[in-house]
């Protein structure tokens, strides 16, 4: 039984599996393309990365952070999906990611964040868009006034602004 076990397992070998056995083709997006994911993902649109406008990042869902922090004034609304729902939608794996901004600020996020806390990628402050002039059009947000050991430095530089890509590592 083993040796037959041994046998079906080179044969296998020998035929050549594909690299990521669950991997996924995701729909290429229709509109501007607003982040790109790559790194430790299977699911790609392109084979190689993960391409998402502004419709493909609605549809993952909507969480509603209401927060301050040291940028804005009084309690502001974010919009926008879960961090750690965007992962398994590009079958993200991995300790951490590296947020990369337009004027090409990067910051380590450990994904433990994201399992933790309820930490979005914005989409929406108070209800609208965010342009880039702005901090738009996607800021990684935490929940601040909902978790007051997360009102540090550690987690502000954590909140990459007009963010444009993520590796997955």
């Amino acid at each position: 039984m083993l040796s037959r076990l041994f046998r079906t397992v080179g044969f296998l070998l020998v035929l050549g599996l594909p690299a990521a056995a669950g991997s996924q083709t995701l729909p290429a997006p229709k509109g501007d393309v607003i982040l790109e994911l790559s790194g430790n993902i299977s699911n790609t649109t392109d084979g190689k990365v993960a391409k998402f406008d502004l419709a493909d990042l609605e549809a993952l869902g909507k969480t509603v952070v209401r927060t301050s922090t040291k940028w804005t004034e009084g309690q502001i609304v974010f919009e926008g999906v879960l961090m750690r729902d965007l992962l398994k939608k590009v079958g993200g794996g991995g300790t951490e990611i590296v947020a990369v901004a337009l004027n090409d600020y990067k910051v380590k996020i450990p994904i433990a964040d994201f399992n933790k806390f309820n930490v979005i990628l914005a989409y929406r402050r108070d209800g609208r868009a965010m342009p880039v002039r702005d901090k738009g059009p996607l800021w990684i947000m935490y929940p601040f006034d909902d978790n007051p050991e997360l009102k540090t430095d550690l987690y502000f530089a954590r909140c990459a602004w007009q963010l444009k890509a993520i590796e997955v590592r």
